[in-house]
């Protein structure tokens, strides 16, 4: 991934094909650095040339609410999958999803479904060495 550092916002430029995540410090809980940073990177693994996901979407449209919702639970899938216990920040997605979900009874599903292919893609970059060198401070106790 071309994963760029810096900046004030953290989002991923589908034309570019980029991400971009503000510096570690300019997050209060560094956790937060790496639950962004998967959101963002998981937005990445549907680009056509990967997942090839619907990213057509504009904020606040259905599209973009399922993207969002696809980019939110795989972080979540790839935090666990690396022990790393993320704090829950949801709030400014969970109006636009829960309409997505009132509308499709099956649209968590497909959520889910998309979000576990995109936590694979990405996991799959990284060895067991690498991963445990991750946020070590964040990982959850055995």
């Amino acid at each position: 991934a071309d994963f760029r550092i810096g900046g004030a916002k953290a989002y991923y430029a589908p034309g570019a094909d980029f991400v971009a995540v503000p510096p570690q410090p300019a997050f209060r809980e560094q956790i937060n650095y790496y639950r962004t940073a998967f959101h963002e990177l998981s937005h990445w693994t549907g680009n056509a040339k990967r997942l090839n996901r619907d990213q057509s979407g504009r904020f606040g449209s259905k599209p973009y609410a399922r993207e969002e919702l696809c980019a939110e639970i795989s972080a979540a899938f790839i935090c666990a999958s690396l022990g790393i216990v993320p704090t829950v920040r949801h709030a400014d997605y969970v109006g636009s999803w829960l309409e997505v979900l009132r509308e499709d009874n099956r649209a968590i599903f497909r959520a889910a479904s998309q979000a576990s292919k995109a936590a694979d893609y990405i996991l799959a970059f990284a060895d067991e060495e690498q991963a445990a060198a991750i946020a070590p401070e964040w990982r959850a106790a055995a």
